[in-house]
């Protein structure tokens, strides 16, 4: 199995479910191609059909329709080609090694990968030349025994560039090395007829634990090497023991475990305790045959506890985003209902007098509505639906202007300790998401140090290459910018590891906070294109790293919003688009209040007809995002066909659809979150009114 997908236990626990799925299955397909390649030795003494029997396995992991095997007679210097599998070319008759491709794989015994433009340098170096058709992606491995490479194995696509990468090259390699086995193991049985010392070589590089034990005591007989380092015993203590001083507690026995899966093979899964106690699980095949005049079991035994990590990880992954998705729809209905509590209770304030009694508790249903609007937003955030408003910015800035109000955030017994890179790279983010993300790691790490302790917040540039993506093969090699927020308080265990991003998990007393701190943090970086991963252990502190894609351009200024106490007011006429009624009658109320004309549409299909009519003005059009049968962002774009240049502006209480794209990228539309106020929507209003004019 390629050391690729071993490394992939290392990932963080936050990789998406597509991420883990394909990963899992990639491990899963490499290891069936081994057993078969292990289990057709075991079962073919016919060359031919072994080779058969390989070329098919290693379809299942990539492409191999084009494929040979080239053997090396060292008493003529020559190749022969036992196995020949091409689209064009037949299988040519021995040949001089020459200068071709799998000559210069041969002749380094390194495994090559050879595009087009790779062979076009050897070949002008004269380290190569071209032998048969030409293909502009080649992959050759050389065929290893202990003692000497016999030959080269080789795969080919003659249309798509880019049929192979690193990952193929790894894996066809670590197969190589079996076939070679094979191949020299047949050789020995024609020129040694039928010796066992192949099979020894065989046995006893297995890079999997294999024993061969009596079929009816089940005693240990032989054990190769990685039995040994698997199991922690050595050789002479593993012939002195029996299945049963391997099997862990509940394990199960040898007869309940092994079911027969045809062709005199065996299989099972049960658990397994090492020397020193640790209990493992494993997926044991066998197979029955003559040993030295007995009758005797070959076993080879997987660990496969990390494929169920993998698994475990898997169903995390699927639980958090049906979590997300859950979350993000509580959270859009209610804040179309905050959208209507809010809106009375601002329009009810606009109409008492001065100093009315009645205004007070209309202020506090207000503060509460608005409490409720932060735990929304805090839902959006971790589902990735909220709307953000990313700009290029410099993390430095962020950073450097939340050190200021965290001291007074964090108290006086923490030391807070910040670092930045004088050279940072620029991001695409929303800056108040950042902040976000700040004070929320800031609080966590509080909380961990109640006794007192340190803070630290760094940022650098961090440009991670293939050798990071092998330990972490959700996050693409490439430059990124790194935020790194740790303390030296009391460290979680891995169980608490496995739940701190999901909501409304929390290890804090019932009735403090709201366990969604982390998730909002997981849910910004995962919307803002980013990574995160935590590194803790009990009484050692914790550690939040955080990468987000650096970007190669200008950082953008923001001017500061004119938030003057007077609300525009006009005498335009608006299309208003909302397919709930309590909602659009707050909205029409704001807008009427203000001076004007307000069109009322219950769904797209209904708007576009009104927009149609040619009778009627229409100055902007006010829609929300989400609405049976027509979105926002068709509605707005077939009304702009309609009528050119007529500018939108969406209402929505998450960005799932990609109206919030279109918002961004196009200067006549615009976003307005749920729930928003009167001035805030009169304020955009007259913002897109007057940009409409200009242009």
């Amino acid at each position: 199995m390629s050391q690729y997908n071993n490394d992939f236990l290392k990932k963080n626990p936050t990789a998406s479910h597509d991420e883990i799925a394909t990963a899992l299955q990639r491990m899963e397909a490499e290891r069936q191609v081994i057993f078969e390649v292990v289990h057709a030795l075991n079962q073919t003494s016919n060359l031919d059909q072994l080779l058969g029997r390989i070329h098919q396995a290693l379809k299942k992991v990539l492409y191999a329709d084009n494929c040979f095997i080239a053997l090396h007679a060292s008493d003529t210097d020559s190749f022969h080609f036992p196995f020949f599998a091409d689209q064009f070319d037949s299988a040519p008759p021995p040949q001089k090694v020459g200068r071709s491709c799998t000559a210069f794989v041969f002749r380094t015994g390194r495994a090559m990968l050879i595009p087009q433009k790779e062979f076009d340098r050897l070949a002008q170096q004269g380290e190569v030349e071209l032998v048969g058709s030409p293909s502009p992606s080649w992959l050759g491995v050389p065929l290893k025994t202990p003692t000497a490479t016999i030959g080269v194995l080789v795969v080919q696509h003659y249309e798509n560039d880019n049929a192979y990468d690193t990952r193929d090259l790894e894996f066809l390699d670590s197969v190589g090395g079996h076939i070679a086995l094979a191949i020299e193991r047949r050789r020995s049985e024609e020129a040694l007829r039928k010796s066992e010392s192949v099979f020894r070589l065989l046995f006893s590089n297995n890079p999997l634990p294999t024993w061969v034990m009596d079929d009816e005591t089940l005693q240990f007989i032989e054990v190769n090497e990685a039995a040994v380092k698997q199991y922690g015993y050595t050789a002479q203590q593993f012939r002195q023991m029996g299945m049963k001083d391997i099997r862990g507690e509940d394990g199960g026995s040898w007869a309940d475990v092994q079911r027969e899966t045809g062709a005199g093979r065996f299989q099972g899964i049960c658990k397994h305790r090492k020397k020193d106690g640790s209990i493992f699980e494993v997926e044991m095949t066998s197979h029955r045959f003559d040993y030295s005049g007995r009758r005797v079991r070959l076993v080879v035994a997987q660990d496969i506890s990390e494929r169920h990590v993998l698994e475990q990880q898997l169903r995390q992954a699927q639980k958090m985003e049906a979590v997300g998705r859950l979350a993000g729809g509580v959270a859009h209905d209610f804040n179309n209902l905050l959208m209507v509590v809010k809106g009375h209770t601002e329009l009810l304030m606009n109409e008492l007098p001065a100093g009315d009694r009645t205004a007070r508790k209309i202020a506090q249903i207000d503060r509460a509505a608005d409490r409720a609007a932060s735990l929304t937003k805090q839902l959006l955030a971790f589902s990735r639906m909220q709307v953000l408003q990313p700009r290029v910015m410099n993390l430095n800035a962020v950073v450097e202007d939340m050190g200021k109000l965290l001291p007074r955030l964090i108290g006086e017994d923490l030391e807070l300790s910040i670092r930045t890179a004088a050279d940072l790279g620029s991001i695409r983010a929303d800056a108040s998401q950042m902040e976000q993300v700040i004070m929320n790691l800031a609080v966590n790490a509080r909380d961990a140090m109640p006794n007192g302790g340190r803070l630290f917040i760094e940022t650098s540039n961090a440009d991670l290459d293939d050798a990071y993506n092998t330990t972490h093969p959700i996050v693409q090699a490439g430059r990124y910018v790194s935020l790194a927020v740790s303390d030296t308080g009391i460290g979680m265990d891995a169980e608490t590891q496995a739940h701190i991003f999901e909501p409304f998990f929390t290890t804090k007393e019932a009735g403090k906070g709201t366990g969604l701190g982390l998730a909002t943090v997981y849910g910004v970086v995962k919307q803002s294109g980013g990574f995160i991963w935590v590194y803790s252990e009990l009484g050692k502190g914790t550690s939040f790293k955080i990468y987000l894609p650096r970007v190669d351009q200008p950082e953008e200024r923001t001017s500061a919003p004119n938030m003057s106490a007077d609300v525009p007011r006009g005498a335009e006429t608006i299309l208003l688009a909302e397919d709930e009624q309590d909602v659009r009658d707050v909205a029409r109320e704001f807008l009427e209040s203000a001076g004007y004309t307000v069109i009322e549409a219950r769904n797209g299909s209904e708007a576009l007809r009104l927009a149609g009519e040619q009778n009627k003005t229409m100055d902007i059009l006010v829609t929300d995002m989400v609405m049976p049968g027509m979105t926002g962002k068709e509605l707005a774009q077939r009304i702009q066909s309609l009528r050119p240049g007529l500018p939108a502006i969406f209402m929505s209480g998450y960005s799932e659809q990609t109206a919030a794209e279109s918002a961004q990228s196009n200067g006549s539309m615009y976003l307005l979150t749920k729930p928003f106020s009167r001035s805030g929507l009169l304020r955009t209003i007259r913002e897109a009114l007057n940009a409409a004019r200009v242009a």
